[in-house]
């Protein structure tokens, strides 16, 4: 006889999940380890400083751990980031560092980081290559703290292994350090580029790099001008599935937590020895909103005032005549009809149906008001009168398929954006490449799928730009992305574009294009962050970005040749111009030769007639390339010092 054997179904947290799947972050390997680490943090420096509109200061350190001194790469290394943001309020520092998927991220607004992921990774990763613990330290209210913390994988939360507070602090600022397995001998190009072009995105910011060989990199700011912060707003419902949906209807309603309600239950109901119902009774035209809820939801349960503490109501079901909840002491989730008791269950039933489903779209969601409500339900084909509360499963999926298919909404509230901005992303090109030529453009706010995003792109050429052909640099909501350039939907664009038509030979020219993405989602391919997708509404605003900056580009290369022509020119002046005059003198048999400089500044005149100004043309020294049809400008000359002479 055989057994078959049956399988395990088991639960691992976001900590388990990521300590298995590290790659996916990625810390794939000692080299993306550590650029890793001092991307997540410095992005986490600047985003609280920008949000607190603070002029960064950013420190990062990067040394040998004492217990791998002289020790070959991969080896121990301890990363340090220091920043002069408002820092952490103290107890929240070690569920912020100390637990997966926990932060300020999200919410919907243009923020570096997306998952609240990154500084709890680089924690995590270091954890389990180096098992030592992560020192943070934070300054609030003129006290600095710091904890030393790691963390519990299996359980998702903080082990807080130390705790100091120093009274008498007069900085501001957070800083971290991580202890983790790297290879910086290989990781230190990517370390430092990341470094050069985070200077180049964020003009605005003081950024210093010191490394384990004692060698120091220091950007300074070149302006004061920070970027607006990004505001939150509400959803936009071209951007809405049907789960959202559904979430924000439940959320509207709300779940209710019964412990908050029990001392003022007490108080205020149970002030005799009556039950429940009759205590409830007695008062219910002047008990609260809340207290009535709160003694129905007893009544209908049955409980006792004394559980309050060990029940959480998750849901009012009118259309079941359910309610829906939690027992908190094992998690387990149960459900109970609702009893024909009044006035306790028409109570019930007006607080679970919610608002109308005209007043909900214009509560929740941006640029909806009235009459676009009224526009958008007639589409539906769907009551803007019903409740919320009453709309069965079928009706949220055709009301949020609707909000696909319906047109007439206005575009996305770009407010919750944050560009860099042409003049500061200009400032940044020409202090990190030193160019002959640049020019920048933002393009008007766009969207996809309900998702506002602002697409900037400069270009760069000639000047101490080294090297051949087009380089590419990208940025995403002011993060360089510096792997995976091939996949990315600027280098497609960029291939697609015919740059002979605009006069760049694009394999022989020194030219630099920076991209620039911000929105509140950026379709990432990966959870790394290193590469766009193809989105056709992104890639047509590049498109049209880089095409306008060719153009551009263009007119400054025909200037250019313009002027390498008038050199010439100079040249065919200043070397022939007193040959004329020596022949028009020996022809004339005069006496002395002719003045003839007029006649070079006479070439000055011409040159100015076609736009060419600045040019020294009396620069009798300047050597031409020989005649290049310019017959009839000798000829003029010629003329011109024979009527000298006669």
């Amino acid at each position: 006889m055989v057994r078959i054997r049956m399988s395990i179904f088991a639960e691992i947290s976001p900590s388990e999940f990521f300590y298995r799947n590290r790659d996916l972050a990625g810390f794939s390997n000692p080299t993306r380890a550590i650029y890793m680490t001092v991307r997540e943090l410095v992005e986490n420096s600047l985003d609280a400083c920008d949000s607190s509109r603070i002029l960064p200061e950013i420190s990062v350190s990067i040394r040998e751990h004492s217990d791998a001194q002289g020790m070959p790469d991969p080896k121990q290394y301890t990363v340090t980031v220091k920043d002069n943001g408002p820092g952490i309020e103290p107890e929240y520092v070690p569920l912020a560092f100390g637990k997966v998927l926990y932060g300020t991220k999200f919410t919907l607004k243009q923020n570096r980081g997306m998952f609240g992921l990154g500084a709890t990774m680089a924690i995590l990763y270091g954890q389990i290559t180096t098992n030592k613990p992560a020192v943070i330290k934070t300054v609030r209210d003129g006290y600095a703290y710091e904890y030393v913390i790691m963390l519990d994988i299996q359980r998702n939360k903080p082990i807080v292994l130390g705790k100091n507070v120093a009274p008498g602090s007069d900085g501001r600022g957070l800083e971290i350090s991580i202890t983790l397995l790297g290879d910086y001998s290989k990781a230190q190009q990517k370390v430092r580029d990341y470094i050069a072009q985070t200077a180049l995105i964020t003009p605005y910011a003081d950024i210093v790099l010191e490394e384990p060989n004692g060698s120091s990199i220091s950007f300074k700011r070149i302006m004061d001008k920070m970027p607006n912060p990004p505001v939150e707003v509400k959803p936009h419902p071209a951007g809405i599935d049907v789960e959202t949906l559904r979430r924000l209807i439940q959320s509207e309603i709300g779940s209710i937590a019964l412990h908050e309600y029990k001392e003022r239950l007490i108080k205020d109901v149970l002030r005799s020895d009556k039950g429940i119902v009759d205590a409830a009774m007695e008062r219910w035209d002047r008990l609260s909103t809340s207290m009535k809820t709160a003694a129905s939801l007893l009544v209908m349960l049955d409980i006792s005032v004394e559980d309050m503490d060990k029940v959480k109501i998750d849901r009012i079901d009118p259309l079941a005549n359910e309610i829906h909840y939690t027992t908190l002491l094992d998690n387990a989730y149960k459900s109970v009809k609702i009893k024909d008791i009044e006035p306790f269950r028409s109570h019930l039933l007006s607080i679970a149906m919610g608002d109308t489903l005209l007043s909900f779209l214009v509560k929740n969601f941006q640029r909806v008001g009235l009459s676009t409500g009224k526009r958008f339900l007639e589409f539906a084909n769907m009551d803007g009168g019903k409740r919320i509360g009453m709309l069965s499963n079928e009706e949220i999926v055709k009301l949020a398929d609707a909000m696909h298919r319906y047109g007439g909404f206005l575009p996305p509230d770009a407010t919750c954006l944050s560009p860099i901005g042409e003049e500061a992303l200009e400032a940044g090109m020409r202090s990190i490449f030193k160019p002959e030529f640049v020019a920048v453009v933002q393009r008007p706010p766009s969207a996809y799928s309900g998702f506002p995003f602002i697409v900037e792109v400069g270009i760069a050429y000639g000047g101490s730009i080294e090297g051949k052909g087009i380089r590419l640099y990208r940025f995403a909501n002011k993060i360089p992305l510096l792997y995976d350039e091939g996949s990315d939907v600027a280098w497609k664009v960029i291939e697609e574009i015919d740059w002979q038509r605009y006069k760049v030979k694009e394999d022989e020219m020194p030219i630099v294009i920076v991209t620039h993405i911000c929105s509140t989602r950026i379709p990432y391919k990966t959870v790394g962050k290193e590469y766009i997708a193809d989105r056709p509404e992104i890639e047509y605003e590049l498109k049209n970005a880089i095409r306008f900056l060719a153009r551009r580009l263009s007119i400054h290369l025909s200037k250019k040749g313009s002027l390498a022509m008038a050199k010439k020119r100079l040249g065919l002046y200043s070397r022939y111009i007193p040959l004329l005059a020596r022949f028009a003198t020996e022809l004339s048999r005069a006496e002395r030769m002719p003045r003839y400089k007029a006649l070079l500044r006479l070439g000055e005149q011409y040159e100015q007639e076609i736009g060419l100004e600045g040019v020294d043309y009396t620069n009798s020294d300047s050597k031409g390339n020989g005649v290049d049809g310019d017959g009839d400008v000798m000829v003029m000359v010629m003329w011109k010092l024979l009527e000298m002479l006669i």
